[in-house]
C-alpha cells in the first residue's frame, strides 16, 4: 500500500527548499530526501527540478 502524505498540494516553505538544496548538495537519495522533508519523492522530484537541482535515484 503506498504510503499517505499528510501535506498533499501543501506549498513549500523557505526552510523546506533551502533543505531541499543542502540534501541534494550532499548527494543524499530521492527516497532520503523524500522521507526526511515528509514529502513524496514525485513532489520532490518536481521542486528539485523547477530549481535545477540533480538528486541521485539510489533507493
Amino acid at each position: 500500500m503506498a504510503e499517505r502524505f499528510e501535506r498533499h498540494r501543501q506549498p513549500w516553505t523557505n526552510e523546506e527548499i533551502q533543505r531541499l538544496h543542502t540534501y541534494a548538495k550532499k548527494g543524499m537519495s530521492l527516497k532520503a530526501i523524500a522521507q526526511a522533508l515528509t514529502r513524496s519523492e514525485e513532489s520532490v522530484k518536481i521542486r528539485a527540478k523547477a530549481d535545477s537541482l540533480t538528486i541521485v535515484k539510489l533507493r
